[in-house]
């Protein structure tokens, strides 16, 4: 029963963090890039160890061919000197340097095969990684271009329904505008059919003359003859009165 329980939890927190992998792809790649980091590091870790082995190897070697040299020469030397004790002893020593020898070249060769091969094969998956996150980053980006794209069509869709649910009431609108246009324009009909245009004409005969009248005054002054304005026509001539009675 409580291992069970324990599954339902398991499975529980499963599809809990799968809806949060979901929601945040780029989280989770990052983590991806980083664990590839790490990877990266601690591999190269075992190979800078197994370059140590390497350099190690061909100490060794170097040692074991200068000791080579040098009992070669020694029991070649005690060989010729008629000393077959020493040369023998010697030549048994040289022996075991060269056997050694040759094990160190051949676990050298095969430490430099099995590093390169670490090396190519370190390159290989990191290639092959760099290339799946470029194609993720990629698949990312198209994501979100398709999902901008698929909010920006809904939201389009969605303004075309409503603006073709609202035909009512643009109409409705257009009605009220049209009316209120309408008694405005009759309110300015009777404003200006009401107006008494006379006054304004007797205004500005009067503003007129009186301009004139200035203007004559002005001249009489200075001098200066003028002609009158034909627009102002001269005043009528008042009967001459006398004091007997009119002749005929």
């Amino acid at each position: 029963m409580f291992k069970r329980l324990g599954n339902l939890i398991r499975g529980f927190f499963g599809l809990f963090i799968s809806g949060l992998e979901r929601q945040n792809p780029e989280a989770l790649l990052e983590v991806e890039k980083e664990h590839l980091r790490k990877q990266i590091g601690n591999y190269n870790e075992g190979l800078a160890a197994h370059a140590g082995l390497c350099e190690r190897l061909m100490t060794q070697i170097r040692r074991l061919e200068t000791e080579e040299r040098e009992l070669r020469a020694k029991t070649a030397a005690n060989l010729r000197a008629g000393n077959r004790e020493a040369a023998g002893n010697y030549a048994l020593r040289l022996q075991s340097s060269q056997r050694e020898l040759t094990e160190n070249r051949t676990q050298l060769q095969q430490a430099e095969t099995t590093y390169k091969e670490l090396i190519k094969a370190r390159d290989v998956s990191v290639k092959a990684a760099q290339a799946k996150i470029q194609e993720l980053k990629s698949s990312l980006d198209d994501l979100k271009i398709k999902k901008a794209t698929a909010e920006l069509t809904e939201m389009a869709s969605g303004m075309i329904t409503s603006i073709g649910g609202s035909g009512d009431t643009l109409d409705r609108l257009h009605k009220m505008v049209e009316e209120e246009r309408e008694k405005a324009a009759g309110r300015a009909r009777v404003a200006r059919d009401s107006m008494n245009t006379s006054e304004i004409v007797e205004k500005e005969e009067e503003q007129k003359a009186l301009a004139e009248q200035a203007l004559a005054d002005f001249a009489a002054k200075e001098g200066i003859a003028i002609e009158p304005s034909a627009d102002v026509s001269a005043p009528a001539a008042e009967p001459v009165k006398s004091m007997g009675p009119a002749t005929e």
